[in-house]
């Protein structure tokens, strides 16, 4: 759990308060911002949560430093029952989180970008349960448009 400073530090820090520097820029603006920890062999984990009578997923923003497999665990800490809809590529994951579970997705996220995932059951969404995942990097040589080099903030 980060507070109001330290979410703006660390928004800072990644580059994720302005526009354009990692894509993301302010556009969720509440909620909590979070960093996966990167495993010795390479895959990526976190955790996040949905507290009780929040409906928001605790972190809201999650950052990995790079591409690659992460990791989830999900806990459903509410009363009441919500799932979770994830990107990956190939095919979404879907996890179904009754009041008081928890579950597992393994994710690949190989490109940088931001991936949205929510809850899609009831009005989950339109409550406020949606957070992204940030992909830091770069887009490999092989993927860059055949342009001259832009400006870089």
């Amino acid at each position: 759990m980060t507070t109001a400073q330290e979410r703006a530090d660390l928004l800072g820090k990644i580059g994720l308060d302005i526009q354009n520097k990692a894509a993301l820029g302010r556009v969720l603006g509440t909620g909590s911002i979070g960093q996966a920890t990167e495993r010795a062999d390479g895959q990526m984990e976190a955790t996040i949560r949905i507290r009780p009578d929040e409906l928001s997923f605790d972190p809201s923003i999650l950052v990995m430093p790079h591409g690659g497999d992460i990791q989830l665990e999900l806990i459903n800490d509410d009363q009441n029952t919500h799932c979770a809809l994830l990107p990956s590529n190939g095919d979404r994951k879907f996890i179904w989180l009754v009041n008081h579970s928890r579950g597992r997705a393994t994710l690949n996220l190989d490109g940088p970008g931001y991936y949205w995932y929510s809850s899609p059951t009831g009005n989950d969404e339109g409550r406020g349960l949606t957070g992204a995942i940030v992909v830091l990097g770069d887009v490999p040589p092989e993927a860059r448009l055949d342009r001259p080099d832009q400006p870089r903030p």
